[in-house]
C-alpha cells in the first residue's frame, strides 16, 4: 500500500483549487495548506495522501496517478469535478477491457499535464 505521492507544480493556487474539486468525489479532503510554502497535502478515506507542493521550472506532466473509486459513479463523478476544475480529457469514463475485464476508468490531466486517474474493478452498472 502507498503511504503518499508527491507532485510538483508550476502554479500551487490553481493546482490546489483543481485538486480540492478532482479529488472530493473520491473521498480525498484538503488536511495540510501552506500557501507561503507552497504545499499541500490531501488525505483519502484509506488514509493515503496525495501532496502537491510548487517547483520552479515544470513544465509539463510526467506523473500517472490512479485512484481506486468505489464504484462506476464515483469514477464518472471524479471525471466530472475534475473537468470543472480545469482539467483536459485524457479518457473519459468508461470500461478498458484491453487492461481487464472490468477496468472502468476515466483519465484527466491536471494543470500540469499529470495524468490523474479514477478506476474501479465493479461489474456493470
Amino acid at each position: 500500500m502507498i503511504d503518499h505521492i508527491s507532485l510538483r507544480v508550476s502554479d500551487f493556487q490553481r493546482s490546489k483549487a483543481f485538486y480540492e474539486a478532482a479529488l472530493a468525489p473520491l473521498g480525498y479532503t484538503l488536511v495540510v495548506s501552506n500557501d507561503k510554502e507552497q504545499y499541500a497535502g490531501f488525505a483519502g478515506p484509506d488514509k493515503g495522501g496525495i501532496l502537491i507542493g510548487h517547483r520552479e521550472g515544470v513544465s509539463h506532466g510526467f506523473a500517472h496517478v490512479a485512484i481506486l473509486a468505489k464504484d462506476r459513479a464515483t469514477v464518472r463523478k471524479f471525471y466530472e469535478a475534475a473537468m470543472k476544475a480545469g482539467g483536459r480529457d485524457n479518457g473519459g469514463a468508461g470500461t478498458r477491457p484491453q487492461y481487464s475485464p472490468t477496468y472502468y476508468g476515466a483519465f484527466v490531466l491536471d494543470p500540469d499535464g499529470h495524468n490523474i486517474e479514477a478506476v474501479c474493478f465493479e461489474k456493470g452498472e
